[in-house]
């Protein structure tokens, strides 16, 4: 029986000579398999024949936004998750989700192996391979242009000799990366870290330099999930649409960072993620009223490991599976509703208010009525400062 590879398709150049360059290379029959995130760009159906066009024996796409949303896209928001405190993984959430299907895709048609377009140098061959192996320990990876040197020029090549439906005189200068979360921009002149970026760049923001008027926006949970825009029943998916255009028209979610890569290497990335930051801004401050301060102070310490977790590839592994627990217990009383004033740049909130409020009006006040026992402080402030005094008796002795 012939050897079969399931292929990560995008349907761009890279991918589509992977087919015949795989075959090449292993004698193996290729199975591509595309998934919609959320990327924009084509049909599915114009990238599943452009790929048997290609020489794929098969052809597999899969409308995954709603799967993606809610099941990687809602975990992070949960989690406030903010790689070195700042990108809100675009990438690293979108490649489980996109291993998951290519893994049903080798079970069902038997391939001993998957295939990816990732380079050697960067996080999401690790986000693949550590993904594959945990759900189907068997199957084997390889990535060509890492595996079997196949570089941009030499893929070029191998598309006009072969006469490949795919035009390959058009390069941008950049590597892109998209999906409804968000977008990463890197490579070409960017690479300088002193280049400052360029409106050319952006897709998903307008300038928040251009004088517009502000946007105000409420935005209601339940148990950490977004459920309502403007009172207006939501999806996850749409409630991330939706932000990313009103949030996106006032520039919110611009991201210009040099983040540490877990091969090693240092790298400057460009993100844009409009919805992403005004959800995680707004479901952070809902925290900030319903969440007891003890648990709220250890979530935060839980936060940045989920997000180290997930940026490393371990979607999958025993800890990230332990921490999903942890963070959905957190959530139970995380609902209520967040009002943001949307401008220049900026996602600020500016009104908060939820059944499961923590927030005592009447203990928080300085006014007539407070019902805070000023007298209980002196007390506790002599005990929770004895273990100092003490020690400061020693040492000033």
């Amino acid at each position: 029986m012939t050897e079969r590879v399931v292929l990560a398709y995008s349907g761009g150049l890279d991918t589509s000579v992977a087919i015949g360059w795989i075959a090449e290379e292993t004698g193996a029959e290729v199975i591509a398999v595309a998934v919609d995130v959320g990327q924009g760009g084509e049909d599915l159906d114009v990238i599943r024949k452009r790929a048997l066009a290609c020489g794929a024996v098969e052809a597999e796409v899969a409308d995954a936004r709603d799967e993606f949303a809610e099941e990687y896209c809602l975990p992070a928001i949960k989690a406030n998750a903010l790689y070195m405190d700042r990108y809100p993984l675009v990438s690293a959430l979108s490649r489980p989700a996109i291993v998951k299907h290519l893994v049903a895709a080798a079970k069902k048609h038997g391939a001993t192996t998957v295939a990816h377009g990732c380079t050697g140098k960067g996080n999401d061959q690790v986000r693949f391979e550590a993904g594959i192996v945990a759900l189907a320990p068997d199957l084997k990876c390889i990535a060509p242009v890492r595996d079997y040197a196949m570089t941009r020029d030499r893929a070029i090549a191998f598309c006009e000799a072969k006469g490949l439906p795919i035009a390959t005189s058009k390069k941008s200068p950049y590597s892109i990366d998209q999906n409804v979360f968000g977008r990463a921009v890197e490579t070409g002149f960017l690479e300088d870290i002193w280049n400052a970026p360029i409106e050319d760049i952006y897709e998903y923001t307008q300038n928040p330099a251009v004088p517009r008027e502000a946007d105000e926006v409420v935005i209601t949970f339940e148990q950490g999930a977004p459920v309502a825009v403007d009172g207006e029943a939501v999806t996850v998916l749409q409630a991330v649409q939706r932000l990313n255009e009103r949030a996106g028209a006032q520039g919110v979610g611009r991201i210009d960072m040099v983040e540490d890569r877990l091969v090693g290497i240092k790298s400057r990335e460009v993100y844009e993620a409009p919805g992403a930051i005004a959800l995680i801004t707004a479901h952070q401050e809902l925290e900030n009223v319903t969440v007891e301060r003890e648990l709220a102070r250890y979530k935060r310490q839980v936060e940045q490991r989920w997000g180290e977790l997930v940026y490393d590839g371990q979607w999958f592994s025993p800890l990230k599976r332990a921490l999903d627990g942890f963070i959905d217990e957190a959530s139970r009383h995380v609902s209520g509703d967040i009002r943001m004033t949307l401008h220049g740049g900026r996602a600020v909130v500016t009104g908060r208010r939820s059944r499961s409020s923590l927030y005592d009006f009447d203990l928080a006040t300085y006014d007539t009525g407070d019902t805070f026992d000023q007298t209980a402080a002196k007390g506790f402030i002599d005990i929770y400062s004895l273990s100092s005094k003490i020690a400061a008796r020693r040492d000033l002795a």
